[in-house]
């Protein structure tokens, strides 16, 4: 009798595939307790079993660092591969163009993201490629013993650093400038957003920016740093309440006022609903967004939510005739390109 129960629990506990949330964990977390990527990583699961992916058809990548290491915990039975330091957007490019059929998700950090890999980061953003991009952003290198990163706030004192001297690389603004189209910024701290914006990603065509303020509870945590647990409490400002619907789920927004709520369609038919909170802002709008960030930097706000969406953009897939077979499936005859294409070529080279 208690088995049949314990069963019968578990059936109701699956998604419209099947798969318990256990199907999308990892292994044990090895970063420190408290670290805001363990929050995040919970917060990939448990979008993942909400939006009911198929773990094997999505694909992971990461360079160097401690955000690098976050996809072990995460989507045990995906494809990964762990590159070399800043070089994730090449590798993920490669991999997604042999596999469309494949959703690619990318955990970064800061680091590897606004230091080393700036540039791989904007030529992936400008191409647009199908691709969920989450940047844990603590402002240090944590795992190796906490120097300042490139989004390091100027004037931070850190015990072995002494106190930086140069501006901070804001990757929202970087990834507006590149015409990202889709840009957010959350904050570990508040998991209910960060994961409703992971679940808006994952259904988002294009490219996906995700700048999530990630605290190091051992090298960056003291109450003057910007990527601290208590700064982003204080002076989090979030541009409105997310929610995420789902493709052909009922949509109820009874618990909103009316003309409070803006929809954002996403190319599949889901749903982005963002309830206004003390201002009235477009998503839609590149440079409102622009607009935003800079009086947020100048008046020392951690603003967080989608920033910009551009849902029906062309994807670097939209300019390619690349076959629904993966690649790495076909046969020479079908890799080769036919005989007269080849006759065509040698005639204009002549």
């Amino acid at each position: 009798m208690t088995i049949d129960m314990s069963v019968s629990a578990q059936k109701q506990n699956v998604n419209s595939i099947g798969l318990t949330r256990s199907d999308y964990r990892g292994a044990a977390s090895t970063l420190c307790q408290g670290c805001g990527h363990n929050s995040i990583a919970n917060q990939i699961i448990a979008a993942a079993y909400e939006l009911s992916l198929s773990p094997e058809k999505v694909v992971k990548f990461s360079g160097i660092g401690c955000s690098s290491k976050s996809p072990t915990y995460f989507l045990t039975r995906s494809f990964a591969f762990n590159g070399l330091h800043g070089r994730m957007p090449s590798l993920a490019l490669g991999a997604c163009f042999g596999d469309i059929s494949l959703k690619g998700l990318g955990v970064s950090g800061d680091g590897d993201t606004a230091s080393i890999g700036l540039g791989q980061f904007k030529h992936m953003v400008r191409r647009n490629l199908p691709f969920v991009y989450i940047v844990e952003n603590n402002g240090v290198y944590g795992l190796t013993k906490g120097q300042f990163s490139a989004t390091a706030q100027q004037g931070l004192y850190l015990k072995k650093q002494g106190t930086n001297p140069y501006t901070p690389v804001d990757i929202c603004m970087e990834a507006l400038i590149a015409n990202a189209t889709f840009v957010a910024r959350s904050f570990a701290g508040d998991p209910k957003q960060v994961k409703e914006l992971i679940k808006a990603a994952f259904r988002h065509k294009g490219i996906a920016v995700l700048d999530i303020i990630s605290p190091c509870v051992t090298f960056n945590n003291h109450e003057e740093s910007v990527h601290s647990y208590a700064w982003g409490k204080d002076h989090e400002w979030p541009l409105h309440e997310v929610s995420f619907v789902p493709e052909k789920e009922e949509i109820n927004i009874d618990d909103f006022e009316e003309g409070t709520v803006r929809e954002v369609e996403l190319h599949d038919g889901s749903l982005v609903l963002l309830r206004k909170l003390d201002r009235d802002y477009d998503p839609t709008d590149r440079w409102e967004g622009i607009k935003m960030l800079e009086e947020a930097h100048k008046n020392n706000w951690l603003v967080t939510g989608l920033i910009y969406v551009e849902p029906d953009a062309p994807t670097m897939f939209d300019h390619y005739c690349l076959p629904d077979k993966p690649l790495n499936r076909m046969t020479e005859q079908e890799l080769r390109p036919a005989p007269d294409t080849i006759d065509q070529l040698n005639a204009l080279m002549w």
